[in-house]
């Protein structure tokens, strides 16, 4: 009972404090990461318009999250965002064109994607997102390069030309 008790208290004073698991960020550290995620994505958005080429996906928002929000992580890395995201379009691409779009090729595409990234060291969740949207929208072989490889090659150019030039950040930690 005593043991609950103090569970209970130290449960409420994380709670007062915030919890001690979650990262704390500054208003300036927030901002940088607004702008350069902003950019990054009205980028894509605007020379998919003009070039008539697909060039931005759903998944990218999840990009921006990891290569703007923590970009020293390793999941955010060019290595990562771009061989995860083209191995999801990768096998998205090849279950449809054998398996169909049915909804549990949905769910093979995913955990072929995440099995594939992982032993090829290429782990960018935003991966498994390629992998579903791909099986959703019937992925041809146009998808892997575009949206995915070159909005994704954009994305990690971008994101270097702005946390280089961000004060306080760099990007990458590594390019391979």
């Amino acid at each position: 009972m005593k043991a609950y008790r103090r569970l209970i208290v130290h449960s409420r004073k994380s709670y007062r404090r915030g919890c001690a698991y979650q990262p704390r960020f500054s208003f300036a550290q927030a901002l940088i990461s607004w702008l350069g995620s902003l950019v990054a994505i009205e980028l894509l958005a605007y020379l998919s318009l003009y070039t008539h080429y697909p060039l931005i996906a759903a998944p990218f928002g999840a990009t921006a999250v990891l290569v703007y929000g923590i970009p020293e992580s390793p999941l955010a890395q060019p290595r990562n965002v771009i061989g995860g995201n083209c191995l999801g379009a990768l096998v998205s691409i090849v279950l449809v064109q054998y398996c169909g779009s049915e909804p549990w090729v949905m769910g093979l595409a995913v955990a072929t994607a995440i099995k594939l990234m992982k032993l090829t060291r290429t782990l960018h969740p935003p991966g498994g997102a390629v992998a579903l949207v791909g099986v959703m929208s019937n992925a041809s072989w146009s998808f892997l390069f575009t949206p995915v490889f070159v909005g994704s090659v954009i994305m990690v150019l971008w994101t270097f030309v702005f946390n280089n030039t961000a004060p306080g950040r760099s990007y990458p930690r590594h390019w391979l």
